[in-house]
């Protein structure tokens, strides 16, 4: 078609054969690894850099953890109500008391159910029971199980093994006293996103040593080793949310020698075997710093013969669960999520 001089015909974004969000905002990033992200995913990370602010490694811990906790819900879902939530507490082995966090779809009149011990993430440094309580809420309205999330302690006032500790002190509280709270004690699953991850894998290694029964490892890309760095932290190391500086700030922060960088109760992967560990379902981000080092674990898993279901979310960054209104494979990993719960605590109603 001919048009005079001077004329021409609009072409809608959605036609362009170049993608803006292409463009990589940070000389930092590498390009390759950047078009791996999906393109929703590219543009909300541009976005997010769109408004800077001080790096989370920059601030003292008590800013970090406001910091964290400001933003930790921006992205999040609405939270779904449910009929049954109680603060209380559970005693750890030095008699402090760790905050927990009881959500239910049943009151305890209606029955015993079984339960998810939920350990948040935040690098072992920031992230609370707060942070996390849509997430806890969606998974156990989508799966019909209960959910305890604990406040464990954090760094740097608390440095290792104390998170660890404290997650397993509460499993062990949770198997022997959950009962009083309408749980089953015989059908527990342990979980967490990133170092909550690390601690719920750290706890299937200590309950198969000490025989306490456990269904399930429920885990979101979960931090399993520090000693190496894998290629997924070099090529991911800089504009995809969790930094290479982000993460050596969290593991010096908590961790005090190289001798305890090898600590399974720290890196679950150096464990001397995890022949009987309970099954696992592991969900991982593909453009996440630390997706070889969960990879490492689910790797490990099979070669001794555990069960392990294994979803990689394409083109996903880490800590995408918690953006379910910006991230359509948010919402999707918690459908994932709540089947393999279900499956493993309430096969009856597969």
């Amino acid at each position: 078609m001919n048009l005079p001089p001077g004329w021409s015909i609009p072409i809608p974004a959605r036609f362009c054969l170049f993608d803006m969000t292409m463009q990589v905002p940070d000389p930092r990033i590498d390009p390759h690894a950047w078009a791996r992200l999906k393109p929703h995913v590219r543009e909300l990370l541009i976005r997010i850099n769109r408004h800077p602010r001080p790096p989370m490694e920059s601030l003292p811990a008590e800013q970090a953890r406001a910091a964290y906790a400001a933003g930790s819900g921006v992205l999040e879902i609405p939270a779904p109500p449910l009929p049954r939530i109680e603060n209380f507490t559970i005693p750890a082995r030095d008699g402090h008391l760790l905050p927990a966090r009881l959500y239910a779809v049943s009151t305890e009149a209606q029955g015993v159910l079984p339960v998810l011990l939920f350990f948040h993430g935040g690098g072992f440094l920031v992230g609370s029971v707060d942070t996390h309580d849509t997430l806890c809420r969606t998974l156990a309205a989508q799966s019909g199980c209960a959910v305890v999330s604990v406040d464990y302690r954090l760094g740097p006032e608390h440095q290792f093994p104390t998170a660890f500790e404290d997650a397993w002190d509460s499993l062990a509280w949770l198997h022997e006293h959950g009962a009083v709270l309408g749980l089953d004690p015989e059908r527990i699953a342990v979980g967490g996103d990133s170092a909550g991850g690390t601690l719920a894998a750290g706890c299937a290694v200590q309950a198969r040593d000490a025989g306490l029964p456990l269904r399930l490892q429920l885990l979101f890309y979960p931090g399993m080793q520090a000693a190496a760095l894998t290629p997924s932290r070099a090529r991911y190391a800089y504009g995809f949310l969790l930094t290479e500086p982000q993460i050596q700030w969290m593991f010096n922060s908590y961790v005090g020698s190289e001798e305890q960088f090898l600590d399974w109760r720290f890196a679950p992967v150096h464990a001397h075997d995890v022949d009987g560990l309970a099954p696992a379902w592991i969900g991982l981000a593909e453009c996440d710093p630390i997706v070889d080092d969960s990879m490492m674990w689910a790797d490990r898993l099979r070669m001794a013969g555990v069960p392990v279901e294994l979803e990689i979310y394409h083109g996903t960054i880490h800590e995408f669960i918690k953006m379910g209104r910006a991230l359509p494979e948010a919402l999707e990993a918690h459908r994932d999520a709540a089947a393999a719960l279900r499956a493993a605590l309430l096969p009856e109603l597969r």
